[in-house]
Formats: C-alpha cells, sequence, structure tokens
C-alpha cells in the first residue's frame, strides 16, 4: 500500500495541534506505576508505542484506564510493588519501552520476558544490562538484543556506569528505577553523552514526581532511595518531535504554520530543532500556548551537530534540497540503531529522488537540488521515514509514501493532519 501526497501550490496559513510527546507519555507511565496512588496523564500519546508500554502493564497487574476520546490515561501505582511474579511481555519495536521495562521490571519478584518485532532483536541493549548487573539485576539476552529474560528480586544499589553514546534512553531508564533501589545508587557516564536534552527531561519528570537527582554535569548522576508522589492531573505536552513536521513545512512550501498547544520552553529537547530553521532563514513567533514559523524564500543550507535532537535529522533532511547551499548534518551515529539505520535509510531515498547525497559515520551532507524526481520512498517500517519524507510531497509531484500505517507508532493521524496545511 502506498500513499500519494499532493503538492500545495500556495504559501502555508494554517494552525494544527499534534498528539501529546511520546517521550513523556512513557517516562510519566513508569512513574505513575511506581508512585503509591492514582495518576491521571492529560493529553497522553495514543499510539502503538504508548499502547505497548500501558498493555505492558495492565499485563503486569496494574490498573490502567484508557480513554483515547479525553487522551487521558489513569493509572494506580501500587508504591513500588510488581503484581505479577511472571509475564511474557510483547513490545512491537517500541525501544523506550523494551529499556524501561527491562530496568522497570528487576525491581519485581519473579520471571519475566520481553520480545518484539524482528527489528527489535537487532535492536542493541546489552550495555543496559550490564549497568542493570552492577546494582543486583539478573538479566539474560540473546546476543544483546532481545528477547530479555529478566530473574527479578529488587535492586541492591551501589555504582554502576552505563556507555552515553548508543542511546539516552539507557541512562534515562536507570535513573528513573534508582530511587527504588535498596541502597542510594551512583550512575557513572563512561562516554560522551548523546540526546542530553532527553537526560534533562527524565529529571524533570523525576522531580514532577517528587524526586530530586544530584548530578555533576553529565558525568555522573547520584539517587537516594526514594518513593515517587502520584499527581492527580499530570498534563503531557503536544510532542516537539511530532512538531518539527509543521515546524518544517513553511520552509517548503513558504507562509506560516502554526503548532498549538507548546513552546519554546518545552522541556523537551527537539524544540530546539526551531533553531536550526531560524538559522536557515525561517521566522519564528511565539505567541500564547503556540509556535508558528514562517518560511523564507531564500533558505539557506547549514553545517549541524544534531546529535542532542537525533530525531529530527530526517525532518532536516526533507528540507535540505531546497536549499540555496549544502547542508551537512552530524552527530547522528546512534541513528544508525534506531526503528532502522537511519543514515542510510536518508541517504537511500534522498538518492531515489535524484538528490545528491554524501554518507559518512555520523551523518549526511545533502545539496540543492531543483529537478527532485518523482518516486516511491521506502519507510523501512519506520515512522520518522514516512513523515519527513511526505514533507518533500508537498512541494513535488509525484512522491508517493510506502506503508503509511507505520505512522501509527508516534502519531496515528499524521496525514489527517498533514492535510490541514492545504486549508
Amino acid at each position: 500500500m502506498t500513499k500519494t501526497i499532493h503538492p500545495i501550490t500556495h504559501p502555508l496559513n494554517a494552525s494544527v495541534r499534534v498528539p501529546g510527546s511520546k517521550s513523556l507519555t512513557n517516562r510519566a507511565l513508569l512513574m505513575a506505576a511506581l508512585a503509591e496512588g492514582k495518576t491521571t496523564l492529560r493529553n497522553a500519546l495514543f499510539s502503538d508505542d504508548s499502547d505497548y508500554f500501558a498493555k505492558a502493564l495492565q499485563n503486569l497487574g496494574f490498573e490502567v484506564e484508557l480513554n483515547p476520546e479525553r487522551k487521558e490515561i489513569g493509572v494506580r501505582g501500587l508504591g513500588g510493588n510488581i503484581p505479577a511474579t511472571s509475564a511474557e511481555l510483547f513490545i512491537g519495536n517500541s525501544g523506550t519501552t523494551a529499556r524501561f521495562l527491562t530496568a522497570f521490571l528487576t525491581l519485581g519478584k519473579g520471571e519475566y520476558s520481553i520480545d518484539g518485532e524482528p527489528r527489535m532483536r537487532e535492536r542493541p541493549i546489552g550495555d543496559l544490562l550490564a549497568a542493570l548487573r552492577k546494582l543486583g539485576a539478573k538479566l539474560e539476552a540473546n546476543n544483546n538484543c532481545p528477547p530479555v529474560n529478566i530473574t527479578a528480586s529488587g535492586l541492591s544499589g551501589g555504582k554502576t556506569e552505563i556507555a552515553g553514546n548508543i542511546s539516552s534512553q539507557y541512562l534515562s531508564a536507570l535513573l528513573m528505577i534508582a530511587p527504588y533501589s535498596q541502597s542510594p545508587v551512583e550512575i557513572e557516564v563512561s562516554t560522551a553523552l548523546s540526546s542530553k536534552p532527553y537526560i534533562d527531561m527524565t529529571i524533570s519528570i523525576m522531580r514532577d514526581f517528587g524526586v530530586d537527582v544530584e548530578r555533576d554535569q553529565y558525568q555522573r548522576f547520584r539517587i537516594q532511595p526514594a518513593r515517587y508522589l502520584p499527581v492527580s492531573n499530570y498534563s503531557i505536552e503536544s510532542d516537539a518531535s511530532a512538531a518539527s513536521y509543521f515546524f518544517a513545512a513553511p520552509a517548503i512550501c513558504g507562509g506560516t504554520a502554526r503548532v498549538e498547544n507548546i513552546s519554546r520552553g518545552s522541556v523537551q529537547g527537539d524544540i530546539n530543532f526551531l533553531d536550526i530553521l531560524r538559522e536557515m532563514g525561517c521566522e519564528i513567533k511565539e505567541i500564547d500556548t503556540a509556535i508558528e514559523v514562517t518560511g523564507n524564500a531564500n533558505l539557506r543550507g547549514i553545517d549541524v551537530d544534531m546529535r542532542d535532537i537525533p530525531d529530527t535529522a530526517q525532518t532536516l533532511s526533507a528540507i535540505a534540497p531546497f536549499a540555496s547551499s549544502p547542508t551537512r548534518i552530524r552527530g547522528i551515529a546512534s541513528a544508525r540503531v534506531k526503528e532502522t539505520d537511519r543514515v542510510s535509510a536518508v541517504c537511500t531515498e534522498l538518492a531515489r529522488l535524484g538528490i545528491t547525497v554524501e554518507e559518512y559515520d555520523d551523518g549526511m551532507k545533502i545539496y540543492p537540488c531543483e529537478n527532485i524526481q518523482p518516486a516511491t520512498i521506502r519507510t523501512y517500517n519506520d515512522h520518522r521515514m514516512a513523515m519527513a519524507f511526505s514533507l518533500i510531497g508537498l512541494r513535488v509531484e509525484g512522491v508517493q509514501i510506502e506503508n503509511p500505517a507505520c505512522v501509527s507508532k508516534t502519531f496515528p493521524n499524521f496525514f489527517d493532519v498533514l492535510e490541514e496545511l492545504r486549508m
């Protein structure tokens, strides 16, 4: 199945709203389950990724109320107790669910397993397992990838270390479960840390649920034994990664697009994608609880390190061919172990459109292209490939997206919202 994206032939003048943040929703779900009492998440994300996490909690015996119409999730936490003493959990290709649940389940008492789709069985998790073992956990995995088998009896705590250049979700997972260890936890980051804003986000949400983290920049973190407090009404911001596609649209089509329910003060690091658009020549305005982006006919190419916001690199790759000079994207080697090898996939699909691109270990260089060719874009079952390359179709005739349903991972109604740009 494919979806044809039809060009928009007029400057944009649109206002859209994107779903709640996946990163915030899944972190809040974990902390709500560990707290003692009822937490209600407002504007929660309802997508494949969040559904896998919520349903895993239900399978573990937690009371989880899902209300998709109201965008609300209610979770009754049990003060660090996990009701089920055994469970086999399937988590699709949700990396956050795999990593967060792996850490979370070490706090239980019993035998648990986590498995997913074939691609998930290729995504590394060995560093997280090694770090958890140093805190007293017993875990096994095939070739350091799921399925993961956990023999849980709680965590003793102590000192551990984790690499920071593979996935920041490893460190986030350790931070979130550390308060429930029997003794204080100290985590040392053994390499340079990618995606630093995601760690800031994790610590911010932990604070919202009543737990503080001592830190030495991004090198060392200390967490004392503590308990999360339930939050009766926890509001989830709109997803900044999802918003990036609509921030980017005016750079390609001209005119102005407004994204509701998000601000420059967001705890989500991907809000900084706006700085890239400004550097390329776009105008950014914050109005009330919304952000407006206005395009510039003289879009400039840039040289940018995106190691802290790798999930928006595909968005930039869709804008780059329309710039007046080449764009060099650096620092995204971690993107090679996402839903697909995103560096290779982006370069392959840009070339399919007739765009000149050079691939590097940590990124790519994309050249301007005045005659982009019609093509059917492979998505590799990666939601961000589908969403990013749809942007090119807003300007170029003949762009089709293969397997458009893959956007259900984080943004099920993406194509409906994309259509709102035509109004």
